[in-house]
Order: structure tokens, then sequence, then C-alpha cells
């Protein structure tokens, strides 16, 4: 595609880079992302992408918007609350930058309606921006079942943590954790909290990794798992492996 004047300005200093260019910047205005979850993490992963030029970002998410969520959620504000997410979402994108088709799935992600999803605009990458397990697992055998590319993150209290998957390189999320957890077992952010800038962190980490993918430059996070420490700053890289006989990516795969 070729840019015009607008999107050459708007665009300039990706343009600048010799890594993107315009060829890049063309590249990004055509590829799609789907964010399921518009909360902590998905909030910066969609203003960042949507900053970038991504030509179609997805937005998954059943809820409306508390007064509570607006501590760490940026891109929702105080007029949106007890509207739904994906709405609020929609808006803000689209008042930052018109140049990017904004598609909504306001409902929970289950097993009947993943891949249809996924399917719909055939997206590029996924962000999984989820706050459950069950979603986790989920988003991860449908990425490896539908071969696509998604950036896995979890947060709670001071701390986070990423990792991306690539079909054929690297592990899968049920590599590293198998199965979710029995409920009620691991607490979550309503009950012990979390740092509002923490899923900032991360979320913006994970809309790295997707613009990095798209334009198919740097080195991803497959098959390591980033782990961040808010209260030391520490940032850490666990070199993982993809687990034999894995349910999911594995050669004998069940799912």
């Amino acid at each position: 595609m070729r840019l015009t004047k607008e999107q050459l300005e708007r665009y300039a200093r990706h343009i600048s880079l010799k890594e993107v260019g315009a060829q890049g910047q063309a590249k990004l205005l055509e590829s799609k992302v789907l964010i399921i979850g518009a909360g902590g993490l998905g909030s910066p992963a969609a203003m960042y992408l949507a900053a970038a030029g991504i030509g179609t970002i997805g937005l998954v998410d059943p809820d409306t918007v508390e007064l509570s969520n607006l501590q760490r959620q940026i891109i929702h504000a105080n007029k949106d609350v007890g509207n739904p997410k994906v709405i609020s979402g929609k808006e803000t994108i689209q008042a930052m930058n018109l140049d990017v088709d904004v598609v909504t799935y306001q409902e929970w992600v289950s097993s009947a309606n993943i891949t249809d999803i996924i399917k719909d605009r055939d997206y590029d990458f996924i962000i999984e921006a989820t706050d459950n397990f069950d979603s986790k697992f989920l988003i991860n055998d449908a990425c490896v079942l539908l071969q696509k590319p998604f950036s896995h993150a979890g947060v709670l209290q001071f701390f986070g943590q990423t990792m991306t998957y690539v079909p054929g390189k690297g592990l899968c999320y049920r590599c590293l954790f198998l199965n979710p957890p029995p409920t009620h077992t691991v607490p979550n952010n309503k009950e012990v909290g979390v740092l509002g800038v923490v899923p900032g962190i991360i979320g913006t980490i994970q809309a790295t990794e997707g613009i990095k993918y798209l334009l198919g430059i740097g080195e991803l996070l497959t098959g390591k798992l980033l782990v961040f420490d808010a209260m030391t700053m520490d940032f850490r890289k666990v070199e993982v492996s993809a687990r034999n006989g894995c349910n999911a990516c594995g050669e004998n795969s069940t799912l």
C-alpha cells in the first residue's frame, strides 16, 4: 500500500528506523491483531498498537467498566463506568487514530467460540491479556491448533511475566504450566491487589512483541519467560524448553 501524506507525518519516527521504514509501516497498517481482555494488560497493549498504526485491532471482553478498573485500565475513563469495555476501548482507539479498524466481541471466550473469533478476521497475532487460568489455557490451545502466534502475560501484586509462542519455535503455555491449577488455590488481583503500573509495563512489552513479530525484526520471547519484579526493578529471562508429550504442541497432540 502507498502511505498518504498524513500517514508519512504521523508515522515519521517509525519510518526513520531502518528496521521499519515506509514498507514496514505499510505492513503494520495491513496487519490484524486480536487482544483478548480489555483490562490492565489489554489497555496499554491496545493503545500502543493503535498508535503504531496496526490496521485492524480486535477487542474481546464481556465486562463493563467499573470504577475500580481505572487504577490500571488506562484505555477507560470516568465517563465509561457502566459501559462495555470493548465499546470504551474502541472509542479511545478511534479518538487516537482513525487508521485503525476496531472489531469488538463483547463475549467470554469459550471452546464454542474461540476459533471462530480468531478466524473472523484471520488475525495475524493474538495477545492473551486475560486474568484467569481457564482462558489462558483455552487461548493457548486454540492458537496452537490454528497455528497462530500469541503473547501470554500474567500479573499479580508487584510481579509480571510474559512469553511469546510462535508455531514451530520454542514452547507453548501448556508446555510450561501443564494444566490450570485447582479453583481457589491461586490468589487473584481482586483478592491480593496489583500495582497499577505493572500490567502497563507487561502489556506494553506484549505490544512490542506483536510489532516485532509482524515486522519480522529482533529477537522474540520464544523459549523464554520474562519475569519482572517492580520492587527490585529486576527483569530476568528464564530459558525454557518445549515439553516432550505436550498435549497441545507435542507430536501426539490430543487437542
